[in-house]
C-alpha cells in the first residue's frame, strides 16, 4: 500500500498536471495575463468568476470582461512597472457581463517574465460574512439575554407604577391629572417596548421543514404592495430551480418583510425600485462551533433598493440593537432579522451605496434535495 502511493506521488508531483490540479482546487479565482492583458491561463474559479469555460476565455483581452478605467488594470500596470507584488483590498469589478464583485485583489509578475502578471481575486464576502455573522449572533445573544431581563425587572414595576398614576388621578387637580396622565402614557410606552423586545427571548428550538422560499417572497410582495409600498416597482428575478430551504415559514416572511420594508423607507418617492433576487450557489461550508460538520449555505436571496444608501458611521453597526438611522425609529427591526437568520443557522450581509443597497441572505437547503447544479450537469 505505502509503496502504491510513493509510486503514485512520484509520478504525479511536478508536473503541468498536477500544478494544474492544485489550482483548480482553490477557492480564489486565479488567472495569468500577458503584456497585452490578454488571459493567457485560467484555473476552475476564474471560469465562474468570468462565466465561461477555459477555452473561451483563454486568447480573449480581460477588457472583454471589465471597462479599462476599472481599477485592476492599473494594479496590473504597476506590478509590470515596479517588478514587485501589489495588493488591494476592497476593490469593485463590475460590468454587465459579470455583475458586480467586491474583492481583494493580489497582482504578481511571473518569475520567468515580469511582463506576465498573475491576478488574484479573493472574494471579500466570504472573510468579511464570517466576521459580521459573529458579531451578529453574540448581538443577539446580548438582545436576548436584555429581552428576559425587561421581561421580569421591569414590567412588573412599571405596571405598579401605572396602577399607582391611576389611583392618584382619581383625587387629583385638572393640573395634577395631566401629570399622571403623562406617568401612565410613559409607563405604557416602556412596557410597549419591552414587549417588542420579547420577540428575542429565546422559545427553545427552532421548528424547522421544507419552505418554499418563493411562496414566502411572493407573500411579503403581496403584503408589501397593499400597503406601506405600494408606490413602488417590483423586480423579481428568481431561479426556478431553487430547492426548498430549511426553516420556519412565518419567521422567514418576517425576516423578509422587514428587510423589503426597510428597502421601501429608503427607496425615493418617485422612481423607487425593489428587487427581489434568488440564486443558488456553491457558497460557504461554514463550521459548527463545538463538532466538526459544517453548514452548507447555498440558498442566496437577495433585497436590493435604489435609495440613498446607509450612511457610513452605522455600516458597522448595523445589526447592532438600537442602531438605527430613523428618526422615529426603534433600532430593533435588523438586529431581530440577524436573530432569526443565526436561529437558521444562515448568514445574512450587506453592501451599500448610494442607488444600490443590497441584503444578502443565505440559507440551508432542506435535507434530501439534491444540488440543482449537479443534477444540471448530470
Amino acid at each position: 500500500m505505502g509503496k502504491r502511493v510513493v509510486a503514485l506521488h512520484e509520478k504525479t508531483i511536478g508536473t503541468e498536471v498536477s500544478a494544474d490540479a492544485i489550482l483548480d482546487a482553490l477557492a480564489t479565482a486565479i488567472f495569468v495575463v500577458d503584456p497585452a492583458n490578454t488571459i493567457v491561463h485560467v484555473n476552475i474559479a476564474t471560469e465562474h468568476f468570468l462565466q465561461g469555460g477555459a477555452k473561451y476565455l483563454k486568447g480573449k483581452p480581460l477588457g472583454h470582461w471589465l471597462p479599462l478605467d476599472n481599477p485592476l488594470f492599473s494594479l496590473i500596470e504597476q506590478v509590470r512597472q515596479k517588478g514587485l507584488v501589489v495588493s488591494e483590498y476592497g476593490v469593485t469589478l463590475e460590468s454587465p457581463r459579470i455583475g458586480r464583485h467586491f474583492v481583494n485583489v493580489q497582482a504578481i509578475p511571473l518569475a520567468d517574465n515580469p511582463l506576465f502578471v498573475i491576478v488574484s481575486l479573493q472574494p471579500r464576502s466570504i472573510a468579511d460574512t464570517i466576521d459580521r455573522q459573529l458579531n451578529h449572533r453574540g448581538a443577539a445573544r446580548s438582545v436576548t439575554a436584555m429581552a428576559s431581563m425587561l421581561a421580569h425587572e421591569v414590567k412588573n414595576p412599571l405596571s405598579g407604577i401605572r396602577g399607582a398614576a391611576q389611583l392618584l388621578e382619581q383625587n387629583s387637580t385638572p393640573e395634577d391629572r395631566n401629570l399622571t396622565t403623562l406617568i401612565r402614557e410613559e409607563a405604557d410606552r416602556i412596557c410597549h417596548l419591552v414587549d417588542r423586545m420579547e420577540v428575542f427571548s429565546d422559545a427553545g428550538p427552532l421548528k424547522s421543514d421544507a419552505v418554499n422560499i418563493h411562496q414566502v417572497l411572493d407573500r411579503v410582495m403581496q403584503l408589501a404592495k397593499n400597503g406601506f409600498g405600494k408606490h413602488l416597482r417590483y423586480v423579481t428575478i428568481f431561479d426556478p430551480s431553487l430547492p426548498p430551504v430549511l426553516g420556519h415559514r412565518d419567521q422567514l416572511v418576517q425576516v423578509f418583510l422587514n428587510l423589503v420594508k426597510n428597502a421601501a423607507e429608503a427607496a425615493p418617492k418617485n422612481g423607487g425600485e425593489i428587487i427581489l433576487e434568488t440564486s443558488y450557489q456553491q457558497g460557504v461550508r461554514f463550521a459548527v462551533m463545538g463538532s466538526e460538520s459544517r453548514m452548507h449555505l447555498p440558498l442566496r436571496i437577495s433585497v436590493k433598493d435604489n435609495g440613498d444608501g446607509i450612511p457610513e458611521d452605522i455600516k458597522s453597526f448595523l445589526f447592532d440593537p438600537f442602531v438605527t438611522s430613523k428618526p422615529q425609529g426603534s433600532g430593533l427591526g435588523l438586529a431581530l432579522v440577524a436573530k432569526i437568520i443565526g436561529d437558521h443557522g444562515g448568514v445574512i450581509e450587506c453592501e451599500s451605496e448610494p442607488k444600490h443597497t443590497e441584503f444578502r441572505v443565505m440559507l440551508p437547503m432542506a435535507e434530501g434535495q439534491g444540488d440543482p447544479t449537479q443534477e444540471e450537469s448530470a
